[in-house]
C-alpha cells in the first residue's frame, strides 16, 4: 500500500511540475507542457539529451521573443498573413472532423484483416419484384441448411425450389476487396464456415469461407499474353503452341522483355515489356492471380497457363509482403487513408456528429414539414419566392448556440448544389436530403470554431501563425537588412578578414547538360578547341554553363580526382532525370588564399545574419526580460 502511494505522490507532482511555469518573459508564461510538447516534436537523437534541453530550451526562448516582438508590430494583422493562415485552415481542419479514436479502431481492425486472405464463395437468390419473396426467402434457408450439413447445394435445390440461384467464386480477397458489409460478413467466418443469410437491397446472399492463407501483400510482375478469342478452338491450339515455344526461348535465357514486346497481345504493357503496376489479392482474375502469388522469387517464370483471356506467361519482378506489426510508418499512413477514402468512415462520422450537436447547440424550429416540402417543390420548378402556410425563404429552420441560424433559403441552395436527386413530391427522399443538410450544417458550423474545442486543431493553427509571424520579422529585422546593407557587410568584412580563406580552388566552367549524349559532345567540342561559350550559344535548350572560381568540393566528380589545369572532368549522370554534369579546370589554387569581398560575399551575408540577430535578440531581453524556474527544469533534466 506503501508503494502504491508513493507512486501515486510522484506521478502527481510529476504533472504538477508539467502544469508549472517554465519561465517568463515580461508579462508572458510558458509552461513545461507548451516547452516540452515543442521540444519533442523537434528533437534529433542525441548522445547527451541533458544537453540537448538546454539548448532547445535557450533556443525557445529566443523563438518566443521574436513571436512577441511580431505581435507587439501587428504583424499577424498583415493582410497577406491572414490568408495564409485561412487557407492553412481549410487544408488541416478535415482531419479533425471526425471521430479519431472511432477512425483509430478502424485502421486497427483494417490492419487486422490484412494480415490474411480469404478465398470467398458466395450464394445469391435475388429478390427483385418479379420474385415472391416468401420463394426467396425459403431457397436461401435451404441453401443455408445444405452448406451446414456439409451437402452440395446443387444436388437438392431444384427439387425443392422453384426460384435459380447463383453461385459465384470471388477467389482470395482482403481488406478493403469487398463492401464494407459483405467485408465485415466474411472476416467474421472461421474456415469451411458458411454466414447466416444476409439480406442486401438486391437479395438474399451466403458467403462461405473456403479458405485461409497469410495475406501475400503485393506483387509486380511482367506479362506476356496469347490472347484467345472465346470459342475458337483453332487459336487457341495455335496459341497454344506458341506459349509453349516463348516459355523455351524464355528457359533458354532470352529476354523476357524482347519477347514480351514481339508477341504480347496485352496492348497496354507489351511496349513497356510487359510490365504490369504493383497489385494485391482481389485486383485480377483469380487464376491469373494465383499463378502470379506463386512465384516464389524475383525474376520467376511461370509455364504458360490459361484463364478466360487466353494463355499467359509471367515474370515476378518484385513483391511487397504486409507488414506484421504496425511498427511501418508508410504502411500504416496509407491504410488510414484507404480507411478514410472508404464509406466505412460514414460510421465514424454519424458518431462524431452525434457527439457534436449538443457541443454546438443545435435546435431545430417547430415547423410543418408539409409545407416546407411542398415549398421547396414549387421553388424548385418554379424559382419564385412563394409562401406556403408560414414558410418562405426567410423562415428559420434550425440554429446554433453562437447565434448561427440557417434559413430555407438555405436549405434551396444546398439542395441546388447537391447531387441529391428529389423526386418531385417524394417526402421520404426530402427527410433524406434534409438529414444530410442538418448533418453538413452542423459540420460546418463546429468547424467555423473547432480551435474553441479541440485543443491540438488550436496549437496547430498557433504553430502556423507564429511561425508566419516568425519568418516575417525575421525578413525584415535581419535577412533582408543583411542582403542589402552593403555598407555594414563591407565594415562587417574588413573586421574579420581573418575568416575568409579559399580552401584549395579552381577557376572553372561547370557545364550542365540535358543528358549524358550533350555532355559527350560538348566536351569533344572543347577538345577539339571550340569555346564553351560558342558551345553553349550553340545549343541554348540542351546546355547551361557557369564560370568562376570554386572550391574543389564543390565541383561535381564521379570519384577522387586530381584536379590540374586544363582538366575536363567526367561526366556525373543524374538518376532521377538523366541530367550530366561535367567540369573544365582553367587553373588549380592552393588552399588558404584570402577572398576579396565579393568572393566572401555569400559567406559575409550569412555571418552578418547572425550577428544582426544576436544583437536583436540581446535587445529583445531588455525589453521582455526573462526568468526561468530553474528548479522546475532541473526536474526535467533529471528525467532526461
Amino acid at each position: 500500500m506503501k508503494k502504491i502511494f508513493l507512486g501515486f505522490l510522484f506521478t502527481f507532482f510529476i504533472l504538477l511540475s508539467y502544469s508549472q511555469p517554465l519561465f517568463t518573459y515580461a508579462n508572458h508564461t510558458v509552461t513545461t507542457t507548451e516547452f516540452l510538447n515543442a521540444y519533442n516534436k523537434n528533437k534529433t537523437a542525441t548522445t547527451d539529451s541533458a544537453e540537448a534541453l538546454q539548448n532547445y530550451l535557450n533556443l525557445y526562448i529566443n523563438y518566443k521573443l521574436k513571436v512577441q516582438a511580431a505581435k507587439d508590430m501587428h504583424l499577424d494583422t498583415l493582410p497577406s498573413l491572414v490568408a495564409d493562415l485561412q487557407n492553412f485552415r481549410s487544408q488541416v481542419q478535415d482531419g479533425y472532423l471526425n471521430d479519431e479514436k472511432e477512425v483509430q479502431q478502424l485502421v486497427d481492425e483494417a490492419f487486422n484483416r490484412s494480415q490474411k486472405d480469404i478465398h470467398v464463395v458466395y450464394y445469391f437468390v435475388p429478390t427483385d419484384e418479379n420474385t415472391d419473396s416468401l420463394e426467396a426467402l425459403k431457397a436461401i434457408n435451404d441453401i443455408s441448411k445444405e452448406l451446414k450439413a456439409n451437402k452440395s447445394v446443387e444436388e437438392n435445390f431444384q427439387k425443392t425450389n422453384k426460384i435459380k440461384f447463383e453461385k459465384g467464386d470471388l477467389g482470395f480477397i482482403t481488406v478493403f476487396s469487398l463492401p464494407y458489409e459483405f467485408e465485415n460478413i466474411v472476416y467474421g467466418l472461421k474456415q469451411g464456415q458458411p454466414s447466416i443469410p444476409y439480406h442486401s437491397k438486391k437479395g438474399w446472399y451466403i458467403f462461405l469461407n473456403k479458405d485461409e492463407r497469410k495475406a501475400v501483400g503485393k506483387i509486380t510482375i511482367a506479362q506476356i499474353l496469347f490472347a484467345v478469342p472465346p470459342g475458337d478452338n483453332l487459336q487457341k491450339e495455335k496459341a497454344k503452341r506458341l506459349a509453349d515455344s516463348v516459355y523455351n526461348a524464355l528457359k533458354n535465357g532470352s529476354d523476357f522483355a524482347k519477347l514480351a514486346k514481339q508477341f504480347s497481345d496485352d496492348r497496354t504493357t507489351f511496349m513497356n515489356g510487359g510490365l504490369i503496376p504493383e497489385f494485391g489479392t482481389g485486383k485480377y482474375d483469380s487464376a491469373f492471380e494465383n499463378h502470379a502469388f506463386c512465384l516464389k522469387n524475383d525474376n520467376d517464370i511461370s509455364e504458360p497457363f490459361e484463364t478466360k483471356f487466353g494463355y499467359h506467361i509471367i515474370k515476378r519482378i518484385s513483391a511487397t509482403p504486409v507488414p506484421s506489426t504496425k511498427k511501418d510508418e508508410a504502411f500504416m499512413y496509407n491504410l488510414k487513408q484507404q480507411v478514410l477514402n472508404d464509406p466505412r468512415v460514414e460510421i465514424t462520422k454519424q458518431k462524431f456528429i452525434a457527439e457534436i450537436l449538443p457541443k454546438i447547440g443545435y435546435k431545430k424550429n417547430q415547423l410543418n414539414e408539409e409545407n416546407l416540402w411542398r415549398f421547396t417543390d414549387s421553388f424548385l420548378a418554379d424559382h419564385k419566392n412563394l409562401s406556403i402556410g408560414n414558410i418562405n425563404e426567410n423562415t428559420n429552420l434550425f440554429s446554433f448556440n453562437n447565434g448561427e441560424k440557417v434559413k430555407v433559403a438555405d436549405w434551396i441552395i444546398y439542395l441546388k448544389n447537391s447531387n441529391n436527386v428529389i423526386a418531385q413530391g417524394s417526402n421520404q427522399s426530402y427527410k433524406k436530403a434534409f438529414a444530410e443538410f442538418v448533418n453538413a450544417s452542423s459540420i460546418s458550423n463546429y468547424a467555423s470554431r473547432l480551435e474553441n474545442y479541440n485543443p491540438s486543431f488550436k496549437a496547430q493553427l498557433n504553430e502556423f501563425k507564429e511561425g508566419n509571424m516568425l519568418f516575417e520579422i525575421m525578413q525584415r529585422k535581419v535577412w533582408s537588412k543583411a542582403s542589402t546593407d552593403t555598407g555594414g557587410l563591407r565594415n562587417f568584412y574588413n573586421s574579420n578578414k581573418e575568416k575568409y580563406f579559399w580552401k584549395r580552388s579552381a577557376e572553372a566552367i561547370i557545364f550542365s547538360c540535358s543528358n549524358k549524349l550533350v555532355a559527350d559532345n560538348s566536351i569533344r567540342e572543347l577538345k577539339k578547341g571550340k569555346s564553351w561559350r560558342e558551345i553553349v550559344s550553340e545549343n541554348p535548350s540542351q546546355i547551361q554553363a557557369d564560370s568562376g572560381r570554386f572550391e574543389l568540393g564543390q565541383i561535381p566528380v564521379v570519384d577522387r580526382t586530381d584536379f590540374t589545369d586544363g582538366l575536363i572532368t567526367m561526366p556525373v549522370i543524374n538518376k532521377n532525370d538523366g541530367t550530366a554534369i561535367f567540369a573544365k579546370i582553367i587553373k588549380v589554387y592552393p588552399a588558404h588564399e584570402p577572398r576579396d569581398f565579393e568572393d566572401s560575399r555569400g559567406l559575409v551575408i550569412n555571418d552578418y545574419q547572425n550577428y544582426l540577430e544576436e544583437k536583436w535578440v540581446e535587445q529583445l531581453k531588455k525589453k521582455y526580460p526573462v526568468k526561468v524556474n530553474k528548479k522546475v527544469f532541473k526536474s526535467l533534466l533529471k528525467e532526461k
